[in-house]
């Protein structure tokens, strides 16, 4: 029986990414989109235009596809699309069981809702292919003794900050042990690699198999151009 993944849809180039790997797993994909986006329609069985205010469409169209997993995939903030709009009854009644629209309580109103449907909700990884960073070092020049264990020190003061809602980076990008990927995916790309060679860093490291690095050749050349070390550390 052929398997129907609800693609939700937000900026970037992420979701044409992963609706190309869910095609390739043998997924059917169902995309909705929010906003601009571009190049999922050439990997999607259908792509349904939506709006965050309008959730009963959305909703509706998941039953009437026997959608039973969805995947969330690009960039935006729940909380900065349900504030400003006008709901309708399906997102009203996500907004009370959210109690407060922040991020990560919509994510569990969204996760509750989906639950009563007989939806799964599925993590990003596994459909991320190679574009999630591996262990090892990427770059021409690899870090000194002397950097890696700077490394070491920063991850360890990172994870603490990430584990307390705090922030994601010191020198490092670090990850919650209890981060919900199927909401978010804690992202690096070129802009970031430039920034942290402008600010004087000498090397950038993030953790393997967590963090989804954008446009990994376009990295090396910001890293390679700057003497910079870029690597993935367990």
């Amino acid at each position: 029986m052929e398997r129907s993944l609800g693609l939700i849809c937000g900026a970037g180039v992420l979701p044409a990414r992963v609706a190309g790997e869910a095609r390739r797993q043998g997924w059917r994909v169902v995309a909705f989109t929010f906003g601009e986006v571009s190049g999922v329609s050439a990997h999607a069985d259908r792509t349904i235009p939506s709006r965050l205010d309008e959730v009963a469409a959305v909703v509706a169209t998941l039953a009437q596809e026997q959608i039973g997993s969805v995947l969330f995939s690009g960039k935006f903030s729940v909380g900065d699309y349900l504030r400003g709009q006008r709901p309708d009854a399906t997102l009203k009644a996500i907004e009370a069981e959210a109690g407060t629209i922040v991020d990560t309580n919509v994510a569990q109103a969204v996760t509750a809702m989906l639950g009563r449907m007989g939806i799964e909700l599925l993590d990003q990884r596994p459909f991320l292919g190679d574009w999630l960073g591996g262990s090892g070092c990427w770059s021409a020049r690899e870090p000194t003794e002397a950097e890696w264990a700077d490394v070491r020190r920063g991850l360890a003061v990172a994870r603490l900050v990430a584990d307390a809602q705090v922030g994601q980076t010191v020198v490092v990008k670090a990850v919650a042990r209890d981060h919900d990927y199927r909401f978010d995916m804690p992202t690096v790309g070129p802009e970031t690699i430039e920034v942290a060679a402008a600010g004087g860093a000498s090397v950038v490291a993030l953790e393997a198999g967590r963090v989804l690095i954008l446009d990994r050749e376009a990295c090396l050349r910001v890293a390679d151009g700057a003497g910079m070390a870029l690597v993935g550390v367990e």
